[in-house]
């Protein structure tokens, strides 16, 4: 984990270590086959935000630890599971610099294996005995599935309005932010008034964070991020960095934009387009973007008392917004 991430999230470290612990244990299976693609799985481990925000957001509603650990692990299986489909969409060899299960495997196992933790994460959350948690982690659910489509949709499609992609990065990125800081409110029994300030904080989160990992695409290093640089744009997809160099950069850009896109990208042309973005403005004005949305969510959480979870929220939804920035 990334040490400063490491330091914000530490007043909820014994809930992740005991969380990393449930985790290997509930994905243990009575197929063989089915645990050795679970322990690869386990060894690619992110960042954990989503847990994080349900063990934060619980223990500032003061909400029971073990039903916060139920959807702790539900919301981090649901999460891995749209990470195996989109690594089938995207045709991806390799995830944090370790073979994908689709290029270790096939995508079919991918695919299935997904489908087995989204089981898995509903199971979990029917334990939780909680009919509002069950709905929203469903609608959060939904909405993922919505986003993936929409970025099906407009792959390659350079007209993408800048409101098109906010609705695209809401829903297949701040869902699960919003779910997972709504978790704590719901399970505290608070009213909906603050679950859905809370909410909203997690899901304006969750899109600082999106807007900043389209960023490191073009201004990060493979040892960074994971995956090699460029790789959105190889991919076809229209980031806002990409969608800002093409409204703003003047007509001659966005041609020279346009050609080297369509040659697939290949042979330096990624690394050219990154250039061309970041001479048009296209890096600044979306790190200004992430920035705001992460000053809008810090805002959401000044009624709240003033405890270490709150001070972990705020410190995470500036983690959000400035990643390697």
């Amino acid at each position: 984990m990334d040490v400063r991430l490491e330091e914000i999230l530490r007043p909820i470290a014994p809930q992740l270590t005991d969380f990393e612990e449930r985790l290997k244990s509930f994905l243990s299976a009575r197929s063989a086959f089915v645990y050795q693609v679970s322990e690869h799985i386990l060894t690619r481990r992110g960042k954990r935000l989503r847990p994080a925000f349900v063990f934060l957001s619980s223990g500032q509603m003061a909400a029971d630890p073990q039903r916060a650990m139920l959807a702790a692990l539900a919301v981090e299986l649901i999460h891995t599971a749209t990470l195996l489909h989109d690594d089938v969409i995207d045709l991806s060899s390799t995830r944090r610099g370790q073979p994908t299960v689709n290029s270790k495997w096939n995508n079919l196992v991918s695919v299935l294996m997904g489908d087995y933790l989204f089981s898995k994460a509903f199971r979990l959350l029917v334990q939780a005995e909680n009919v509002d948690l069950v709905e929203s982690f469903s609608q959060a659910t939904e909405r993922v599935s919505l986003g993936q489509l929409a970025e099906i949709q407009h792959s390659n499609n350079f007209d993408i309005s800048e409101a098109d992609y906010f609705s695209l990065i809401a829903d297949k990125t701040a869902s699960l932010f919003a779910v997972s800081c709504e978790a704590g409110g719901i399970l505290a029994g608070r009213p909906v008034s603050e679950r859905e300030k809370i909410r909203e904080f997690g899901e304006k989160v969750g899109v600082a964070f999106q807007i900043s990992d389209d960023l490191l695409d073009i201004v990060g290093t493979e040892a960074v991020t994971g995956k090699t640089v460029g790789n959105d744009l190889r991919e076809g997809k229209v980031t806002l960095p990409l969608i800002y160099a093409l409204s703003n950069g003047g007509s001659s850009r966005r041609s020279e934009i346009l050609s080297l896109l369509g040659k697939g990208a290949e042979n330096g042309e990624a690394e050219k387009v990154a250039r061309i973005i970041l001479d048009s403005g296209g890096v600044e004005y979306a790190q200004k973007k992430a920035l705001a949305y992460g000053q809008e969510a810090f805002d959401l959480l000044e009624e709240l008392p003033a405890t270490e979870f709150k001070k972990s929220l705020e410190e995470v939804a500036r983690f959000a917004a400035l990643r390697e920035q």
